[in-house]
């Protein structure tokens, strides 16, 4: 396990979706803000991104923008032109307009991913409202390769294209985010989770939680894995995660129990065992400092 796969896998809460759109000069589309995290690829052609917030972006083809955090936005072939409403949450469902016209055609690939942003992982509360990746001649080329991929498999549908579509989706989303944070470690030293991912010491600590939560580490322990000593490591750690060791490790024990919670139907007891916790009772008192609610009322809330 990773910590950018495990970011994305206890966020998410259902399949992810995406479609080929075709428009002609003029056109114009709004898409409201959703639950979840959309992306949008130029094929062909040329056209506006326009945030709720913040200047326009001009796409050409290759160009790839994602919006991790479901930001309302819009998309036209013109920043004057007149915009038609988009259904709410459904990103890559976007209606034809009305004003869809006969002159220069724009192809773009759009998605979506459904996540629950109620508690994300630190590095995806790092994310600015919009990733815009331009083409860059040989660059990116994995990025790119899953585009191709993925519009090949939208184009020609065949025997098994629901689990093919679903499993590239998540491969642009995890190239997206490499795209991002490689971007963040060029020209300067480095910031962030871009800096906490390329120190290999706090990366190894971080893996090894992600790997064993249930293990009563210690700084100590998560230290001398590291290679440092447990002062070197708890400054280290803390200043680039954002929490201590320990205090980062009850984090994402909670975490991994909320997801549980949430997508099965276990025991109580169950949950506290695989989050490392010799009692039940020991375990709702730490979830419900965390997250506000008892196990069971958090598992209630979340279904409805």
């Amino acid at each position: 396990m990773d910590v950018l796969s495990d970011a994305i896998r206890v966020m998410r809460t259902g399949r992810p979706h995406s479609a080929e759109i075709r428009k002609r000069v003029p056109w114009g589309v709004r898409a409201e803000p959703f639950s979840g995290a959309g992306f949008h690829v130029v094929l062909e052609g040329t056209c506006w991104l326009i945030p709720s917030e913040g200047a326009p972006i001009a796409l050409g083809p290759g160009d790839v923008v994602c919006l991790p955090h479901g930001c309302g936005h819009a998309l036209a072939d013109s920043l004057s032109r007149p915009l038609a409403g988009a259904p709410s949450a459904a990103l890559p469902e976007v209606a034809p307009s009305a004003d869809d016209g006969e002159g220069a055609a724009t192809i773009l690939l759009c998605g979506a991913y459904t996540l629950d942003q109620t508690r994300p992982h630190p590095l995806f509360q790092e994310l600015p409202e919009v990733i815009h990746l331009p083409a860059r001649l040989g660059n990116r080329s994995p990025l790119h390769a899953a585009v191709n991929l993925l519009g090949d498999e939208i184009a020609h549908p065949g025997h098994g294209t629901e689990a093919v579509v679903s499993a590239l989706l998540d491969m642009m989303l995890l190239y997206i985010l490499r795209a991002w944070l490689a971007d963040r470690t060029e020209g300067g030293p480095a910031t962030g989770w871009a800096a906490t991912l390329a120190d290999p010491a706090i990366t190894a600590a971080l893996r090894l939680i992600h790997q064993e939560p249930a293990r009563q580490w210690t700084v100590e322990a998560l230290g001398a894995q590291a290679g440092l000593s447990r002062a070197a490591f708890s400054r280290r750690f803390t200043s680039l995660v954002g929490k201590p060791p320990l205090g980062y490790l009850t984090w994402w024990r909670m975490t991994l129990a909320a997801q549980v919670l949430r997508d099965t139907d276990k025991a109580v007891q169950t949950i506290a065992q695989s989050a490392g916790y010799a009692s039940e009772f020991a375990f709702a008192k730490a979830f419900k400092r965390e997250q506000g609610l008892a196990p069971g009322q958090y598992r209630q809330h979340s279904r409805r």
